[in-house]
């Protein structure tokens, strides 16, 4: 099974480099970034949008063989369902907003739909034996991920190399520990997805992902999150709000970035009275490169944060046995690097 999955995740790579190199060196001009420089993307120039095409392009083809191979199983039935229509519609919807730049109600309705799906099919954030609690959770997880995800992808590289440092590692660990399924084998092969597309996408990006590729994304982060990240304990007897503590951090820490710029740009934007669902250059990206660092240096750092966070979320969900004082010190980093980085945009001069 390894040796497939290996093999997956090198025909998933080349297949989205082969195919951005199609787009980008074609006449297709449909779904091209247009020039406007009061956008949320920092930078202006007209850039085709196809990365979503290469993820969920990678993501069907996957999964379609996948599911109608040997290899699955009844219990992949369900992953393949949820996954196929939340994926889908959110992708689809990604699009129809790169295309006709769709009101944000038609976004959240979207988003809510997902919500539901997930819901609908039993993935579904276990936080609390009161079940309206847990399904409460879970739609304001999907919804605020599905739009920190977008929110987040506003500079080079940065959006696509912070999904692949929380997927792959994911995907590795589920490898490692030999469960090898459906999800194992669409995380490895939407990661390789986004190292075909960062070759296009590392500063100076030749390719965007749009909407479509945020979206896309997006509800895939937020479905990751529940499984491996909110439920990836075993749960040992009743709840507590220990237990509960613990899921936030991990949280917390898989998705220091996304999470610390989508809180940072919405407090700032709140306390000017400016709505956080209108594009601006205020991200804390944005403030790391008017700090003096350039687009890729901004992407490196970045990345080493999130990096870093995931392993030590990883930490908490495979030595289950370690001592609740401890756990929460694993808080500190996610706590200090929101401050630095919320602490930036209040010291230094937007440009």
């Amino acid at each position: 099974m390894e040796w497939i999955i290996l093999a997956s995740a090198i025909v998933a790579t080349a297949f989205s480099a082969l195919l951005g190199s199609f787009f980008i060196k074609g006449t297709f001009n449909f779904l091209t970034k247009k020039s406007n420089g009061n956008t949320e993307r920092f930078s202006s120039q007209s850039k085709p949008i196809y990365g979503g095409i290469l993820f969920y392009s990678v993501f069907l083809v996957c999964s379609l063989i996948y599911f109608f191979s040997p290899l699955n199983t009844p219990d992949d039935t369900n992953t393949f369902i949820a996954l196929m229509i939340t994926v889908s519609i959110s992708f689809f919807m990604g699009l129809a907003d790169d295309l006709l730049n769709t009101p944000p109600l038609f976004k959240f309705i979207v988003q809510f739909v997902c919500a539901f799906v997930l819901i609908k099919t039993g993935v579904v954030i276990e936080i609390s034996p009161i079940e309206w609690i847990n399904y409460t959770i879970t739609v304001l997880w999907v919804v605020g991920i599905m739009n920190s995800i977008n929110m987040l992808d506003n500079m080079d590289a940065i959006t696509s190399s912070i999904s692949l440092t929380i997927i792959l590692p994911c995907a590795l660990l589920q490898i490692i520990s030999g469960t090898n399924n459906l999800d194992t084998m669409i995380m490895v092969t939407v990661s390789g997805a986004l190292l075909g597309f960062l070759l296009y996408n590392w500063a100076p990006a030749k390719m965007y992902m749009g909407d479509n590729g945020s979206q896309f994304l997006g509800i895939l982060l937020a479905y990751i999150g529940i499984k491996y990240l909110w439920n990836g304990m075993q749960i040992t007897g009743e709840m507590n709000y220990a237990y509960n503590a613990k899921q936030f951090i991990m949280v917390a820490l898989a998705f220091i970035v996304p999470l610390s710029d989508t809180t940072t740009v919405t407090i700032n934007r709140l306390l000017k009275g400016h709505s956080p669902f209108v594009g601006g250059r205020d991200h804390t990206t944005h403030y790391l490169y008017y700090r003096g660092l350039t687009t890729r240096k901004v992407a490196a750092v970045l990345i080493a944060i999130n990096l870093i966070g995931v392993c030590l979320a990883q930490v908490l969900i495979y030595i289950p046995e370690i001592n609740y004082s401890i756990v929460y010190c694993f808080a500190i980093y996610p706590v200090v690097i929101f401050a630095l980085l919320y602490i930036n945009t209040k010291v230094t001069k937007q440009k």
